[in-house]
């Protein structure tokens, strides 16, 4: 006589309170996410009404007469006063500022990029004696008040052969560069891959070839972005051109600027005025629009690295 055995089925398990569904249905939203975005939001707009607002009443006061300015400051001009424009740019000798402005930066600017980028590679790349005393020097130069230098610059310039002229004060636009731009260019070159740079040395190129072929168009991104930062700060120097550039005929924008408002203040020409002021603002505002989305790129490529 054979018994069988029979299974029986599990009981089921008890259901506890944190295995029954909730009631409501849906998640209940993240206010406090919007809220913060909102209020982020806002400052952005409350900002950007700031910076844009003044621009573009400096551009619509240029374009009108000197009655109108004063009736109706915030109408826009009646018809658009070109004369405004031809008088800076004549009778105020702004077409000689802009002219010297564009020889200095020009020339600053280029120089600071190229002897900038070599030291920060250097820096960046190799190892020696002094490698990182050399590298906190520049970093120190930052801090350095440039009001602190300027008797001692003078007399610098001066026993040099190089006060009140254009390739003088260039050599000072460069010197005042340098040190941002190696700190910046050394930690940008410091996230470029080096698997490049070595298969071009086991190629035979050369150090200098490999860093103009190889590394600076890989750099290209944080060249602009440090060229955008020394043209703003080289075009709107106003400091080292009082003291180094004392000749009326060499004057640069900044310094033009301010003779111009001392002069058109006395004659009451206010538009000629707001015309030069928006002459020296348009090539900043042109060189931002233009390279924006470079900026961007050199300045979070090495957080995205």
């Amino acid at each position: 006589m054979s018994i069988e055995k029979t299974t029986e089925p599990p009981a089921p398990a008890a259901v506890t309170k944190t295995d029954a569904p909730r009631g409501g249905g849906e998640p209940r939203p993240k206010k406090e996410g919007q809220v913060l975005n909102a209020f982020s939001h806002g400052i952005l707009v409350l900002w950007a009404v700031m910076v844009v607002l003044p621009l573009l009443w400096a551009v619509m006061t240029s374009f009108k007469d000197d009655g109108a300015i004063f009736g109706s400051p915030w109408s826009l001009p009646d018809k658009l006063h070109f004369d405004n424009w031809s008088r800076a740019w004549t009778e105020a000798n702004m077409s000689d500022y802009f002219l010297n402005t564009v020889l200095v930066v020009g020339g600053s600017l280029i120089g600071t990029l190229v002897l900038g980028s070599m030291a920060a590679y250097v820096l960046a790349r190799f190892d020696f004696p002094g490698n990182r005393f050399i590298y906190y020097l520049f970093v120190g130069g930052m801090s350095f008040p440039i009001m602190l230098a300027l008797v001692p610059l003078f007399y610098v310039v001066n026993n040099m052969g190089l006060l009140n002229t254009i390739h003088g004060l260039i050599l000072v636009y460069i010197a005042y560069s340098l040190p941002f731009t190696v700190f910046f260019l050394t930690v940008f070159f410091r996230t470029l891959p080096s698997s490049v740079a070595e298969a071009a040395f086991v190629d035979g190129a050369s150090h200098s070839r490999t860093f103009f072929q190889i590394m600076v168009p890989m750099a290209k991104p944080g060249l602009i972005s440090v060229g955008i930062f020394n043209f703003l700060g080289q075009w709107n120097q106003y400091m080292l051109p009082t003291v180094l550039n004392t000749d009326p005929d060499k004057r640069v924008l900044t310094q033009g600027l301010v003779q111009l408002a001392v002069s058109q203040g006395y004659k009451g020409d206010w538009s000629g005025l707001f015309a030069g002021l928006v002459m020296a603002m348009l090539p900043v505002l042109a060189a931002y629009i233009v390279f924006q989305r470079q900026v961007v790129q050199g300045l979070t490529a090495g957080a995205l690295k």
